[in-house]
Parts: C-alpha cells; sequence; structure tokens
C-alpha cells in the first residue's frame, strides 16, 4: 500500500488527512486521475511530492508499496 497525505484546501476537499491504497502496478498519473475521479478537485490548485521531494504532476513516475505521496496547497512568498 502507498500512503497519500493531503494538506490545506485538499485535505479540506477530502475530508481526510491521509489514506493508504492498496494497488498492483500504479503511476504517479493513473494515481491522481484515480483521486480526481473519487474526490473530483475541480480547478484546485496543488503540487504533488513523493518521499518529501516536489515532482511534476506528468511525471511517469512508477510508485512502489514504500511511498509516501503528499498533495500540498500551492505555495506563496513571504
Amino acid at each position: 500500500m502507498i500512503e497519500v497525505k493531503y494538506f490545506g484546501a485538499v485535505a479540506e476537499k477530502t475530508k481526510c488527512e491521509f489514506e493508504k491504497i492498496p494497488f498492483s502496478e500504479l503511476s504517479l498519473q493513473q494515481l491522481l486521475q484515480d483521486l480526481e475521479e473519487k474526490y473530483q478537485f475541480d480547478s484546485l490548485a496543488f503540487s504533488v511530492a513523493v518521499n518529501q521531494k516536489i515532482v511534476q504532476k506528468a511525471t511517469d513516475y512508477k510508485l512502489q508499496t514504500t511511498d509516501v505521496v503528499a498533495l500540498l496547497p500551492p505555495f506563496a512568498g513571504g
């Protein structure tokens, strides 16, 4: 299973802070597509991190069972 963590507006939309998702073979793109269908993020802006490293949503990354994926709110300078 991989763990998906939600922060900010994404956590509000999903009504949870994390969930564990069972899978056999799954790409990051497929995971994001499945989550979009499940939660209908619509125009919600967020960044994606895999194992604490920001990655592009379009990255063809094959997820491993030990991966932690985080959906993060946009960052602002300050």
